[in-house]
């Protein structure tokens, strides 16, 4: 298995030399949304530990993410009126990772609307900092 390589994508955001939409930021986790979202709402979580997937993180840290994914998912709900939320994530290439560093994916869903195929739809930049306002809004309170 390959080891985790400091200029993957997020990695660059962490480092802020890419620019994101930002939604949450703590001592241990970083949370933006997707620019190639599968639905309105679409935030990716990930630590700021250097992890390349779930194999290599330390128990901690990948249960400090799934807390902050848990916080945004009940956020997120209510945010984008949704009826319920999908948590993926996904470790190497066989399991249907792209970026190379752990992310969780939280999706926030309506009953009867189907999911954007992945990486086929870049989000107007405006969209996603109206909706980054509105979800880092709400999870400070």
């Amino acid at each position: 298995m390959a080891s985790y390589d400091p200029s993957n994508v997020f990695a660059k955001i962490l480092r802020g030399e890419l620019p994101c939409h930002k939604v949450y930021e703590d001592d241990r986790a970083f949370a933006f949304l997707d620019i190639m979202p599968r639905c309105p709402g679409h935030t990716l979580v990930i630590p700021k530990a250097a992890a390349r997937n779930i194999y290599d993180i330390a128990p901690d840290d990948l249960a400090h993410v799934h807390k902050v994914a848990q916080m945004i998912a009940k956020v997120a709900t209510a945010v984008f009126k949704a009826d319920g939320v999908t948590i993926q994530q996904f470790n190497e290439p066989a399991g249907g990772q792209v970026v190379f560093h752990l992310h969780v994916h939280v999706l926030p869903r309506r009953d009867g609307v189907p999911l954007k195929p992945p990486a086929t739809f870049k989000e107007e930049a405006s969209v996603l900092s109206n909706q980054a306002l509105t979800l880092g809004a709400a999870l400070k309170g």
